[in-house]
């Protein structure tokens, strides 16, 4: 898909007699785009979610949108305003019924770089601007029907008023609605005799004699016969035949094309950067609904989230990893939910259990939570209230690279560092399993030297490990952990509860669920 930008001067024209419009993602100016996908993205699977929302949608460039946090509550108070309002069908299907117009618009001024004859060029512009019309006109109509009561949709029913009634926009529908008029009078006659063909004017008054002879023989039918028409081959663009005979219509109708040739002639910029940009940042909204509406599947509900900016309270109820529920959706798997709170002193979770339980699943989802909440979007999960973080740092287990020439914990601890210096009361940071590649002395070590630095500096941390005594390092750290079935412990629940670290890993129960205990072993082994 081809979009068409506001840079491109053959297509697009400011219009100066429109209010100003902010956008329906910003309550004001927009901040400058995010060119690469946040260090985070990956460890947290966001990339995949990324990939989700963009799939389909790559012309619009929405992976910018999806990168950048809100710079403050008022604009995810904005944008959640906008979701709501999308939550009536008929203002859902308003919006989307404008993007298939200005998709359709799109696809029309595309082949103005593809023609390779004049009529042909005009011919894709004056349907570029029926589409263009028809779809704003739509909008705006349907914008004064619907209920919609956020600043964004308000905003953008003034902005479509006013642009609507403009002398630039009014004189594009009269001249499209002039020549497409014109045009669909014309009426002509090919008489091909070998290699040529003769064009004239089709008399009004000249009867069908084909719909004549179907008639008089009507009596005889005795039911459906063989079809003999022939449909010819429809290319998007002319070739030269058909090209010669576009000529010779034009000059036995010179009032139709001349109208043609003057739409194309006042009208080539006509699209206005207002309504182009509403329509790249209405596929936002879209795409994320379609995201729900697939996660969804997988069992899993989405909620609005309460998000204050000095948050002292970080909580969300039944809630669940994104990109892992759209997976499952897929496949038609049912997702595991789970809950999260951390309330004053708390700031520090430390997720414990065993193996292949869910503990990187739950670390991912509280990081997946905070960005989603940040960009004021709902979030998985039933309800939630979740504190603006400034930043998102994540440091998870990497392979070992020979290029990096330096060791796995080198690595970590370079990473840690610099995580260290940038992170503030309002930052968050998740680690997974860190510092393995150490002595289980040290990794207790320069663990509890990272999360007293965390802890003074106040940020908010996630951290999985199989060190027990982290659970209960400082007032501010609250234990959870990953549970089994009480009655076949090999079974994982994939359920975070907060308790106690136990210190249990279950290794034995997996052992015997697969006969690799010592005693099975050797006992296979003396048969």
């Amino acid at each position: 898909m081809d979009v068409l930008t506001t840079a491109d001067p053959a297509v697009a024209a400011p219009n100066a007699e429109a209010p100003d419009f902010p956008g329906i993602l910003y309550p004001g100016p927009a901040p400058d785009e995010v060119g690469e996908d946040p260090e985070y993205f990956g460890d947290l699977r966001l990339d995949d979610v990324e990939a989700s929302i963009a799939s389909g949608r790559e012309g619009y460039r929405l992976e910018p949108f999806f990168r950048a946090r809100c710079p403050d509550v008022a604009t995810v108070a904005y944008r959640q305003d906008v979701f709501r309002d999308l939550e009536d069908q008929g203002t859902a299907q308003a919006v989307r019924a404008f993007a298939a117009g200005m998709e359709e618009t799109r696809r029309c001024l595309s082949r103005l770089s593809k023609h390779h004859y004049a009529i042909e060029g005009q011919w894709w512009l004056l349907q570029a601007g029926l589409a263009y019309r028809r779809a704003v006109d739509a909008l705006r109509d349907a914008l004064t029907r619907c209920p919609v009561r956020s600043a964004a949709l308000l905003a953008t029913r003034r902005m479509l008023e006013a642009y609507t009634a403009s002398d630039a926009f009014r004189a594009v529908a009269r001249d499209a609605d002039a020549a497409a008029a014109a045009l669909a009078g014309v009426r002509y006659r090919l008489r091909i005799a070998g290699p040529r063909i003769t064009v004239t004017r089709l008399d009004p008054d000249t009867p069908d004699y084909g719909a004549e002879v179907l008639a008089t023989f009507e009596r005889f039918r005795q039911g459906d016969g063989r079809e003999y028409k022939f449909k010819f081959s429809e290319y998007p663009e002319l070739n030269h035949v058909e090209a010669a005979v576009a000529d010779r219509v034009a000059l036995l109708f010179p009032g139709a094309f001349g109208a043609l040739a003057a739409f194309a002639d006042r009208h080539a910029a006509f699209l206005d950067p207002r309504v182009q940009r509403l329509d790249r940042e209405a596929q936002f909204y879209l795409a994320y609904m379609e995201l729900i509406g697939s996660a969804s599947r997988a069992g899993g509900g989405f909620c609005y989230p309460e998000v204050v900016e000095a948050g002292q309270e970080l909580r969300a109820d039944a809630a669940f990893d994104l990109a892992l529920a759209t997976r499952l959706a897929a496949a038609g798997q049912q997702i595991v939910v789970n809950d999260v709170a951390l309330r004053p002193p708390e700031r520090i979770l430390v997720v414990t259990g065993p193996n292949q339980g869910g503990k990187t699943t739950f670390a991912r989802m509280v990081g997946q939570l905070l960005h989603l909440a940040a960009l004021g979007v709902p979030v998985p999960g039933s309800s939630a209230r979740l504190p603006l973080v400034d930043a998102i740092h994540a440091l998870f287990e990497r392979e070992e690279a020979v290029e990096d020439l330096v060791s796995k914990l080198e690595d970590d601890l370079r990473r840690m560092r610099a995580i260290l210096g940038r992170v503030t009361d309002r930052s968050a940071v998740i680690m997974n399993e860190t510092f393995s590649s150490t002595t289980v002395a040290d990794q207790s070590l320069i663990n509890r030297r990272v999360l007293g630095a965390v802890a003074q500096a106040g940020a908010w941390c996630v951290t999985v490990t199989f060190l027990d005594e982290l659970a209960s390092l400082t007032p501010a750290t609250v234990s959870m952990v990953s549970t089994v079935d009480p009655d076949e412990p090999a079974r994982r629940t994939f359920r975070i509860v907060r308790r106690r670290a136990d210190g249990r890993a279950y290794a034995l129960a997996i052992a015997e669920k697969h006969r690799l205990t010592y005693e099975q072993v050797v006992r296979r082994a003396r048969r």
